[in-house]
């Protein structure tokens, strides 16, 4: 994948560099819900304040009106679970 590509996936929220879950499912060619699955059964491995955390919907709602893109692409219009946003 082009070095491009993946920084313009990576967001500035809470003052962390993150990449969003479907973000890197799309990168590992895998579904949201493949990748979500393993880290939520085994979150004591993974501490969330140094792995990753789910976006509040005031964060989400915000970065989507900074991107024009997801209510064309119709992904992430009505959302059901708010993402995680994985940490460097």
């Amino acid at each position: 994948m082009e070095l491009q590509i993946i920084q313009n996936e990576i967001y500035e929220i809470r003052g962390m560099r993150v990449m969003l879950d479907y973000d890197l499912a799309a990168m590992y060619q895998v579904e949201t819900k493949n990748l979500k699955r393993p880290v939520r059964r085994n979150i004591e491995r993974f501490p969330p304040e140094d792995f990753m955390f789910e976006l509040t919907k005031e964060e989400y709602d915000s970065l989507r009106c900074n991107f024009s893109s997801l209510e064309n692409s119709g992904r992430g219009q009505h959302v059901k679970y708010l993402p995680f946003a994985f940490t460097e």
